[in-house]
């Protein structure tokens, strides 16, 4: 029928490809592998992770933690596949990848290790793809023997395992341009995750020179033209006045002005991920709303996250915030360049000096930071350091987000190009 017909052909093909895909048994197409490692072939343990696929344990936990002895282990080798039982909440039933980084290395016994019979029948990247996908898991499911979840590993025989089925395009041609597009993808996401990564630690290492060490009156790196020693202040001097928001209480149902609460605030810039909104009849005063520029305070949190602090960046006049926030008006002080300095870690430090309470409720009084001290440059130079900040901030954001973009259709494409 042509319902049946339908279900043995995906949602999106490469053209020049119509037939139908046929069903197989993973063990018409793969071996199990039980070597052991018994001539100490290999002395890398590896672990599976969801992102980095096969990895040295060491490198993925900062330690071993395979027993000392690992002539029992498996030996698996480059292009050879395994499953790891193991469940966690990105692989609800555990992970299939391909050794693709090492010559070889070895596997606990708990995983099961298995090879590509013939390779003019099934693409090893193709593989690799599907089992990108969660069209294998249904399989595995059934299998899985009650009780099964002992410790987070799946009770899962390797004899079961080898029976799951699998949808393959007939022609080997097809297989390999599905392996090759997706094999494409994860380089290109890989690339932007190596970018993101960069920059965030190019970040880091210019918070720590662009700031005076501690005793210190100027910093490690300046721009050109700035040669005057930083001046010694205390935030008392600083401030001007200190006001907290709106005590309506916003739902995540509501529609009507967003709502900034404690929650909002990270060290340094907002996430609006989880955003609370007021009802649409509810007007809120201009004094509780947030303008560009404006610095909030975190007055309550757990004692981790209390007196977190960020500048608001985003668009004035939108969004009003919250009684546990305070909003700080500043003299002599550029916000934006504020911002970074009162997340460097000596006020950091000083901030949480003050805090009050138990672990999971915590106070700040914003009276108690009067005392806090710090160098400040005068404006220009001030104004320099916030705005290159400020355009780091944007270009790594620019970069998670196509990040974001690119794994999102990574997902789509995984649901759309198997059957």
């Amino acid at each position: 029928s042509n319902m049946q017909e339908n279900k043995r052909k995906p949602a999106i093909r490469f053209k020049g490809f119509t037939d139908a895909w046929e069903q197989r048994k993973l063990e018409e197409i793969v071996e199990r592998i039980t070597r052991k490692n018994e001539n100490l072939e290999s002395t890398l343990p590896l672990t599976i992770s969801a992102q980095y696929g096969l990895i040295d344990q060491g490198e993925f936990f900062d330690k071993r933690i395979a027993s000392k002895d690992v002539s029992g282990y498996y030996l698996i080798k480059n292009g050879e596949f395994a499953y790891n039982k193991s469940t966690s909440a990105d692989a609800p039933w555990g992970a299939i990848k391909r050794l693709d980084r090492y010559e070889n290395g070895v596997l606990s016994t708990l995983y099961i290790v298995f090879g590509i019979k013939n390779d003019e029948k099934i693409d090893s990247e193709y593989l690799v793809s599907y089992y990108s996908t969660n069209l294998w898991h249904k399989d595995v499911q059934a299998i899985a023997a009650e009780g099964a979840r002992n410790h987070g590993l799946l009770n899962i025989a390797p004899n079961d395992f080898f029976q799951t089925q699998l949808m393959v395009p007939k022609n080997i041609k097809e297989q390999e341009n599905i392996g090759k597009y997706f094999n494409q993808l994860d380089h290109l996401i890989t690339l932007h995750q190596r970018k993101h990564a960069k920059l965030i630690n190019i970040k880091k290492s210019m918070l720590e020179k662009m700031f005076p060490k501690n005793d210190e009156s100027v910093p490690e790196i300046r721009f050109a033209g700035f040669t005057d020693a930083w001046e010694q202040r205390k935030l008392g001097e600083d401030l001007i006045s200190i006001q907290t928001g709106t005590n309506k209480l916003g739902t995540e149902h509501e529609k009507g002005t967003p709502l900034l609460k404690m929650g909002n605030i990270q060290r340094g810039y907002f996430s609006l991920e989880k955003l609370e909104h007021l009802s649409d009849t509810e007007e809120v005063e201009p004094e509780n709303i947030a303008n560009y520029g404006d610095f909030f305070f975190n007055t309550r949190n757990t004692l981790e996250l209390v007196g977190k602090g960020a500048t608001w960046t985003g668009n004035s006049g939108k969004y009003a915030f919250n009684s546990n926030i305070a909003r700080f008006k500043l003299r002599n002080l550029d916000t934006i360049f504020f911002n970074y300095l009162y997340n460097t870690r000596s006020m950091i430090e000083q901030v949480h000096a003050r805090a009050m309470g138990t672990t999971s409720v915590a106070a700040i009084y914003p009276q108690s930071l009067k005392s806090i001290e710090y160098y400040a440059p005068n404006m220009p130079e001030q104004q320099q350091i916030g705005e290159i900040l400020l355009n780091l901030d944007h270009l790594i954001t620019l970069h998670q987000r196509k990040l974001e973009r690119l794994q999102n259709l990574k997902k789509s494409f995984l649901e759309k190009m198997f059957v």
